[in-house]
């Protein structure tokens, strides 16, 4: 059985990390071009502060008895972001392969206390994930993002997981390339304060066109990068699609993509209302599979909704 499967058929949500971006910019100081922290590969002291951040959360994965998604550092290393990040095409996909090897030897460190650790290789989209994609045809997508795939599959990746998508061509290119490098993919998109897709579709609507344009080839979908208020009601009021999804990776914040993209501080919420939340939502979704955080969060708001899922579960 692979390591997808046992993730398929676990009785009890696996653990992932939180927003990652934010936690090393806000919270630790580190910058980049466009929020790329693939770029910080090359810098030992970001190395360093990577192993601690993802210690930490595998140190409640161990904790909670359960699996973790371990997710490359690769969101902004589609070649298309080369030249805004200051890179060749040719380094971006050598530090896509870095990232590979540097979760694969988290991995190596960490087998003896979880046993189910998945090597999962971040694509984010090609424009930017609070706005409408201006990719409009699957094909346009499938030429961007398969040499990162490429890089990632042969690097030795479990998963591919499109993360922050705004729109739905470039998911179901994103899911055809996985498809044909023999991988299991994830499509998560993002919503805004209206529960709505950047792109104006329905939730609803992107989970169904995905599967009837590539038949069902997704695992599972996430949502990602809004808050449980902006699309709990929408999971409520859902008929089938809701059982589709699988993870949850939700912003600690309640402001709307427009206003984070203008904050100068960092807005982390409320730690022990976001496990609430979560509670809330793993009602609304029988098939919950992954859960972590985005934007603002960290170890503390992941501790809190593991420390309420997995008392629930026990």
């Amino acid at each position: 059985m692979t390591t997808i499967d046992r993730l398929m058929q676990a009785d009890r949500p696996w653990l992932t990390d939180g927003g990652l971006e934010t936690w090393l910019f806000f919270q630790q100081g580190f910058s980049a071009p466009e929020f790329a922290a693939i770029v910080l590969l090359d810098d030992d002291d970001a190395r360093a502060a990577l192993r601690r951040y993802f210690d930490g959360f595998l140190e409640m994965a161990d904790r909670a008895d359960t699996g973790f998604v371990l997710d490359t550092a690769t969101w902004r290393g589609t070649p298309i972001w080369a030249d805004k990040l200051g890179r060749s095409e040719a380094d971006l996909l050598r530090l896509s392969r870095d990232a590979v090897d540097f979760a694969r030897d988290i991995r190596s460190n960490w087998s003896d206390r979880v046993a189910d650790i998945l090597v999962n290789g971040v694509i984010g989209p090609a424009g930017d994930g609070y706005e409408a994609g201006t990719i409009t045809d699957a094909k346009t997508a499938q030429r961007i993002h398969t040499p990162q795939i490429q890089a990632l599959a042969a690097s030795g990746v479990d998963m591919i997981s499109a993360i922050t998508m705004t729109g739905i061509p470039e998911a179901v290119g994103i899911a055809r390339v996985a498809q044909a490098e023999g991988l299991p993919s994830v499509i998560s998109f993002t919503v805004e304060t209206d529960g709505r897709l950047p792109s104006g579709d329905l939730l609803s609507e992107a989970i169904e066109a995905v599967d009837r344009t590539t038949d069902a080839a997704p695992a599972y979908y996430m949502v990602n990068c809004a808050h449980p208020d902006h699309f709990r009601d929408t999971l409520a009021s859902g008929s089938g699609w809701p059982s589709r999804i699988g993870g949850v990776r939700a912003n600690a914040s309640r402001l709307s993509h427009a206003e984070l993209d203008e904050a100068e501080t960092l807005d982390a919420g409320d730690p022990l209302e976001f496990g609430e939340l979560h509670q809330e939502l793993a009602a609304l979704l029988p098939s919950l599979r992954v859960v972590g955080g985005c934007c603002g969060t960290d170890h503390r708001h992941v501790g809190c909704v593991s420390k309420l899922l997995h008392r629930q579960a026990a």
